[in-house]
């Protein structure tokens, strides 16, 4: 019933959040299939955490293609058959090209962004985790990928404001925003069940969960 009304959802926030395993419980409970992004394809990945300034232009354009392609198959596809559960939007692309690349550098990706002219379907729901500097911390330091050891506080601090940003001024679509620092939405029955009732009760555009800790 709770696809009847939101046939394509997007989990969205900052690394280390959890949107990616919560967007896979979710495809399963809902029985939908999933769009993922494919951070370990990205060969330019690991360079840019070790030497951000040098190689973020090749990472942000490769990710530019990569969802690129996979939004055109999604255009495709047939909502009323298939729902969709996926772990980024794609509109959050320039928010990852503006917090990285130098001017001339994001001028130039802007070209490409544009020749592209990717129409991406807007979600019938955003849900936006949010978690503080140490949780994402935490959470990063406990999947211990490798690529991702060398992000530096001070990063997550900007890449989370810069979310905070961009959700204040959304506006495409319904958004959920989850406080993620006292839930445990994978692994907790009981909170995932909490979270499956809020987005039930959703009525306006805009609504917010959390617990207290």
């Amino acid at each position: 019933m709770l696809f009847d009304k939101y046939r394509y959802v997007v989990v969205e926030g900052p690394i280390g959040v959890g949107k990616t395993s919560l967007a896979r419980r979710l495809a399963q409970h809902l029985n939908a299939s999933t769009l993922l992004e494919k951070p370990e394809e990205n060969p330019f990945l690991a360079r840019f955490y070790e030497d951000p300034t040098r190689h973020a232009l090749a990472t942000q354009l490769f990710f530019l293609f990569q969802r690129g392609n996979e939004v055109r198959e999604l255009t495709q596809m047939d909502f009323f058959q298939q729902s969709t559960v996926a772990d980024y939007l794609f509109d959050k692309d320039m928010l990852f090209a503006q917090l990285n690349l130098a001017e001339a550098e994001f001028a130039l990706y802007q070209q490409i962004y544009h020749s592209l002219s990717v129409q991406a379907p807007a979600p019938d729901l955003v849900i936006y985790l949010q978690a503080s500097v140490d949780t994402l911390l935490a959470r990063v330091h406990k999947r211990a990928l490798r690529y991702e050891q060398n992000i530096s506080d001070e990063y997550l601090v900007r890449l989370a404001q810069s979310y905070s940003d961009f959700f204040y001024h959304y506006d495409a679509a319904p958004v959920l925003v989850v406080n993620s620092d006292n839930l445990n939405l994978v692994e907790n029955d009981e909170d995932f069940a909490l979270l499956l009732q809020r987005i039930r009760d959703m009525r306006g555009s805009r609504e917010f969960f959390s617990l207290g800790g």
